[in-house]
């Protein structure tokens, strides 16, 4: 495993929804689909992480990608920030 996480942002026409591609293997199974936050607090224990963080509202994960989608009050920079955070506690 490597010792530090890089995250490349990829943006859409959705201002609320990125992707984001990280250097890490997110999940071993199929992809992870958690449209809200209920689903995820019963999912992953990845996404039971990232579910704890304010501001997101849905969440896929498909081997090193995660796709997200936010509170519109949200600020992505803050957002990410902290997905970084939770990735470096959760995996390093």
């Amino acid at each position: 495993m490597s010792e530090y996480i890089t995250i490349n942002v990829e943006s859409n026409d959705d201002p609320d929804c990125i992707r984001l591609i990280t250097n890490l293997m997110l999940t071993d199974d199929d992809s992870e689909v958690y449209p809200d936050r209920e689903t995820g607090d019963e999912g992953s224990p990845l996404a039971q992480t990232l579910f704890e963080i304010e501001g997101l509202v849905a969440l896929e994960i498909e081997d090193n990608i995660l796709i997200v989608r936010r509170d519109p009050d949200a600020e992505w920079h803050v957002l990410i920030d902290e997905i970084t955070e939770a990735l470096k506690d959760f995996f390093l």
